[in-house]
């Protein structure tokens, strides 16, 4: 009921969003005497606002169509190079004949698409050759695909690693960053040859316990049958995955927005205000964030309760209790792997010491193969995307990651 009541919401909602866009050209067209008044143009915002807030929204495309390279603009394209039925391995293709460090770039499953790290590839291109995990959202595949836990989501990070070779670094952004651990853990158990060069892990819940914030808290406030009964629900019929059951996009966003609440309705406060002033720089600038942040997926509701049990629970990985189809998960068996960590200090999602802990718990690997970085002044989103990331942040990874690759 809580989907369809969602959808139902959803769909009575379209005819003030039309008729918010109709306000917004009409108060904008060029033959309106009152588009020139300062009433004309507050009516124009109102509606452009309006329709922000309330528009439906798809998957956001990646946009990405060149870098720069060594001063010269090269041409990007994106290659599905392997396509499983929750998620792809996607490679941004430069035309070039200049050779750079492969990276894994693991996205979040965590309710935003794996596009939320747009502008992290777009840092990562000059320097790397990038590939991702594009997860799919769980209400398009079919229930006749099977499930999809966590120990499949493992599962399809060796897949990916072994397809891209011996020579692939990979970096871990938020959610992923205790699942790649202990999947080159288990490869380092395992003696895979595909061990990767260097792992990077920004600001995820290695050790949840480690410091406290609203999410660790919510998670251990009710046992995990609340979060079952009221957390889990069945896509609508409509839908290709119609009677999955999926932890819904839409209730991680509503958590992710009621965390910060009064910030949200500032931004969209000061988009009004730059509209009227008709500084449309800056409302462009909010209008692209939005549009980014409040473009949600459905993820399998197996895989959100056994993260949340193992990661947020259970703390499975830091106890040294975390299994994988019935082996044991030891990050102390990894050698090979060079590995960095990197977190915000203003992070109210994955707060310092959560992800620093890997180090503890990666005894084996020599000290002169870690690394570990503390941005200021910088919040969860902050670490892989704006300025910081840019200036800071990344030169770092890179000079860590070509320090860690033979071939470089």
């Amino acid at each position: 009921m809580l989907y369809a009541y969602h959808e139902m919401n959803n769909a009575a909602l379209a005819p003030m969003r039309a008729f918010a866009k109709a306000t917004r050209s009409m108060f904008q067209h060029p033959m309106v005497p009152l588009s020139y008044t300062s009433i004309g143009q507050a009516f124009a915002a109102g509606a452009d606002v309006l329709d922000g807030a309330i528009k439906h929204r798809g998957k956001p495309a990646w946009g990405i169509q060149d870098t720069e390279i060594n001063g010269s603009r090269v041409a990007v394209t994106e290659k599905v190079v392997l396509h499983r039925s929750f998620g792809d391995l996607l490679h941004f293709e430069r035309k070039t004949k200049v050779k750079s460090p492969k990276v894994l770039l693991v996205a979040p499953m965590s309710g935003h698409h794996a596009t939320l790290l747009r502008g992290t590839v777009k840092a990562l291109l000059p320097e790397h050759e990038v590939y991702i995990t594009d997860w799919t959202d769980a209400r398009i595949v079919p229930e006749s695909e099977g499930r999809f836990g966590l120990d499949d989501y493992i599962a399809y990070l060796m897949e990916f690693i072994q397809t891209l070779g011996d020579d692939v670094h990979v970096i871990a952004v938020c959610q992923p960053a205790p699942i790649v651990l202990a999947t080159v853990a288990l490869m380092a158990a395992n003696d895979d040859a595909c061990q990767p060069l260097s792992m990077t892990l920004m600001g995820g819940p290695v050790d949840a316990a480690a410091s406290e914030t609203e999410v660790t808290r919510l998670a251990a406030s009710r046992p995990l049958g609340w979060f079952k009964r009221n957390m889990i629900a069945k896509v609508p019929l409509y839908y290709p995955g119609a009677t999955r059951s999926v932890y819904p996009g839409f209730m991680q966003l509503g958590a992710f927005i009621s965390m910060n609440a009064m910030r949200h309705v500032n931004a969209h406060v000061q988009m009004f205000h730059h509209l009227i002033e008709g500084d449309g720089d800056s409302a462009e600038a909010h209008r692209r964030f939005y549009d980014e942040y409040l473009s949600v997926m459905d993820i399998t509701a197996e895989f959100y309760l056994e993260t949340l049990d193992c990661v947020f629970q259970k703390h499975s990985l830091a106890n040294g209790t975390m299994k994988w189809r019935d082996q044991l998960v030891e990050p102390a068996k990894i050698k090979k792997t060079a590995l960095m960590t990197v977190e915000g200090e203003l992070d109210d999602i994955s707060s310092p010491a959560q992800t620093e802990a890997a180090h503890d718990l990666c005894s084996s690997i020599p000290e002169e193969k870690r690394a570990h970085h503390l941005q200021k002044k910088v919040g969860h989103y902050g670490i892989f995307n704006g300025r910081r990331w840019r200036e800071n942040i990344r030169p770092k990874i890179t000079e860590f990651i070509r320090k860690n690759d033979p071939a470089f």
